[in-house]
């Protein structure tokens, strides 16, 4: 059974319909990226399967059905959102916007995932006391998943994470990602309009056009496929 299991996902914003059926899986530690154009419904995917926005079909996570949950619940149940833009509460410190993430918890480890997360992030740990909106897209992009991975989330949603950032950045940010996923096994639902980038960093992909699936599988054989690339993915 796969972690998360979206059938016949529809979903849209009002009279707006933007997701038109679409079936995606992510299994346990699995790397699985979304790929397509602006308004093909990749962002609109992921606030769905986090319950942001109301959506039809099923979302089963773990073999808990999901729909109609409120955002908290899908946290509690194990799933973290990095929304696109961070998300970052800027008028609080780097430490303050950890520790919000983990206001789910009831362990007494906190403290020590904190600590855990300067030394992944050391940047963050020169930077604890400062506002996180005074720091640059970078670091606040790793504070967002640091963020995200105090809540010891089984799947991180990720959208956009090389968005305004300059490439050497992106490697970093990509670089630690693909680390603390090796670490921790959480699983990673990653959209990202960087195909090359992305589909170097997952295992498997989805291809979305116009709210529909065009095509997916293994990241790899995307990536080799000439005209693939040509069609979909714009390199």
């Amino acid at each position: 059974m796969s972690l998360l299991s979206v059938r016949g996902l529809r979903a849209g914003y009002g009279l707006v319909e933007v997701l038109f059926g679409i079936d995606l899986e992510v299994d346990e530690g699995e790397l699985v990226v979304v790929l397509g154009s602006n308004g093909a419904g990749k962002t609109t995917t992921l606030r769905a399967v986090s319950g942001m926005i109301e959506a039809q079909g099923e979302i089963l996570f773990d073999g808990q059905r999901m729909n109609g949950k409120r955002p908290d619940q899908f946290l509690a149940a194990g799933i973290a959102h990095v929304p696109q833009g961070r998300g970052t509460i800027t008028d609080l410190t780097v430490e303050e916007n950890l520790r919000i993430g983990a206001w789910t918890r009831k362990d007494g480890e906190v403290a020590a995932d904190i600590d855990r997360w300067y030394e992944t992030f050391p940047r963050l740990g020169e930077r604890r006391e400062q506002l996180a909106g005074s720091m640059s897209g970078g670091e606040q992009q790793m504070l967002a998943i640091a963020r995200a991975f105090m809540s010891r989330p089984r799947l991180l949603l990720l959208d956009e994470p090389s968005l305004g950032l300059a490439p050497l950045v992106t490697a970093e940010v990509v670089d630690r990602l693909r680390s603390v996923t090796a670490e921790t096994g959480a699983a990673v639902l990653l959209v990202e309009q960087n195909a090359d980038l992305a589909l170097g960093f997952a295992g498997r992909a989805y291809v979305l056009e116009a709210g529909t699936i065009a095509l997916s599988g293994a990241a790899a054989d995307l990536k080799g496929d000439e005209q693939v690339r040509r069609a979909y993915l714009g390199f």
